[in-house]
């Protein structure tokens, strides 16, 4: 049996704006206050999208989600109608409205948790959407998230889509953004690498919140089935946290059987290589890239989002391609790191710089754009074919974006009554190109 591993991109939301809402996260809190422009920025994560399928590889799109999310305001008290809601929400608790109104569900890694039916005790594909409790802005995602995946992965005898786990801090999850997968081909059993950040209740005193728990990737390993002796646990590096690593992928990333990560990347390296190892056993040899900090500094392998990159299996080459953000480039420690890495014989044979500066601008790179998903033949023939990268739906999603999307957006806008009835407008044609049904999104579904 064959099977692909298929990068389900998020397309970059109508309110895309630079609210500076998440701690430890250092971009994003930089560039606060700046005037943003959506249409620039969905583009150009489409072009990512269209360059990957234009490549061979297999390219999903997620959609935005509905914003501003007037269920947040109206929980809050406030009441009367939609224009009333905006109205008074921007006057008297402008956090609030830009809470409803952040776009953060293009970063699809946080989106779920993917295993594929090669790993899973049912031979499913198991996904659980992430709960994101951490955050005001992103705890809002979740229900909307698990609709995604099942409108997705609709097949029942291919899929099961499980909802968020609990809504507490216990069981605080981030999705794919402190998960990796490795193996020696996407068809065959492999190994599930789960990072942490901290334990449930524990204080650890830091600067910034670790956003992952223990329990919660334990949770998420039983719910998929997931053999024990193939599944590793392993504490994200304090370290790497303070300094901005707000998720593991900021430090971290796998593909195939090489996992690319910065030394300050784990708690324990030593002990996470060798369980690895000890869990690869009799499956395949795992190939470990470990980059020190004299040869890009930690601080500037999170400036850069370096590990925030995208690794992946490129057809008709031997090696894998570190697909990196433009950024990576004009640095000088991590440019001439990059020749080193593609010099030598190791796993990974080319880098490729892709410019999504505004989703960089707000904290996020290409790989924080994409969700993984690996797909046997038969699988990917019972997807949603609609959310499937083509040509038409290229042109479709160009011509949909450039109609609808605003060409700036500055904080002051997010006031404007009138931005979420373009947004409903725009969301409500978009769910019949993405064949996502007339009951999608709330303000659907309440009508």
């Amino acid at each position: 049996m064959k099977a692909v591993e298929a990068n389900y991109d998020g397309l970059v939301g109508l309110t895309h704006n630079y609210g500076g809402l998440s701690a430890g996260n250092l971009a994003s809190a930089k560039n606060t206050g700046l005037i943003s422009r959506p249409r620039e920025a969905a583009l150009q994560g489409l072009d990512k999208m269209k360059h990957l399928h234009d490549c061979g590889l297999v390219q999903g799109v997620l959609p935005p989600h509905e914003r501003p999310f007037l269920p947040l305001i109206r929980a809050a008290g406030f009441t009367g109608t939609d224009k009333q809601i905006i109205e008074a929400v921007a006057k008297t608790s402008p956090s609030l409205l830009g809470a409803a109104s952040a776009s953060a569900a293009m970063w699809a890694a946080n989106a779920a948790t993917i295993s594929p039916s090669a790993d899973t005790a049912d031979g499913k594909l198991h996904a659980s959407a992430a709960n994101l409790v951490t955050m005001l802005h992103r705890s809002i995602e979740g229900e909307q998230t698990a609709r995604t995946l099942r409108a997705a992965f609709a097949a029942q005898n291919h899929f099961r889509v499980h909802p968020p786990l609990p809504a507490q801090e216990a069981f605080a999850d981030e999705g794919a953004a402190n998960h990796v997968r490795l193996c020696a081909a996407h068809a065959e059993p492999g190994v599930e690498l789960f990072v942490h950040g901290r334990r449930a209740g524990f204080d650890q005193n830091i600067k910034f919140p670790a956003r992952q728990t223990l329990e919660a990737n334990e949770a998420l390993a039983r719910r998929h089935g997931l053999r024990a002796d193939r599944t590793v646990f392993a504490a994200q590096s304090l370290t790497a946290i303070e300094a901005g690593a707000f998720h593991n992928d900021v430090v971290c990333v796998g593909a195939k059987s090489c996992l690319f990560f910065h030394e300050d990347a784990f708690a324990d390296t030593e002990a996470t290589l060798r369980a690895i190892r000890t869990a690869a056993q009799d499956l395949f040899e795992p190939q470990f890239v470990q980059v020190s900090a004299q040869d890009v500094p930690l601080a500037d392998a999170i400036t850069t989002y370096l590990f925030n990159s995208m690794l992946v299996e490129w057809p008709g080459e031997a090696r894998l391609v570190l697909i990196a953000p433009m950024e990576c480039q004009e640095n000088q420690n991590v440019a001439r790191f990059c020749q080193k890495l593609v010099a030598g014989n190791g796993p990974i044979g080319r880098v490729e710089f892709v410019d999504v500066r505004q989703s960089m601008r707000n904290g996020g790179g290409p790989a924080c754009l994409r969700l993984r998903v690996v797909l046997t033949e038969e699988e990917r023939r019972a997807a949603n074919q609609n959310m499937l990268m083509s040509d038409d739906l290229y042109a479709k999603l160009t011509r949909w974006i450039e109609k609808h999307y605003r060409e700036t957006l500055a904080p002051a806008d997010l006031a404007d009554p009138q931005l979420l009835l373009e947004g409903r407008q725009a969301l409500d044609e978009l769910t019949g190109i993405l064949g996502l049904g007339s009951a999608f999104y709330p303000f659907q579904i309440n009508n």
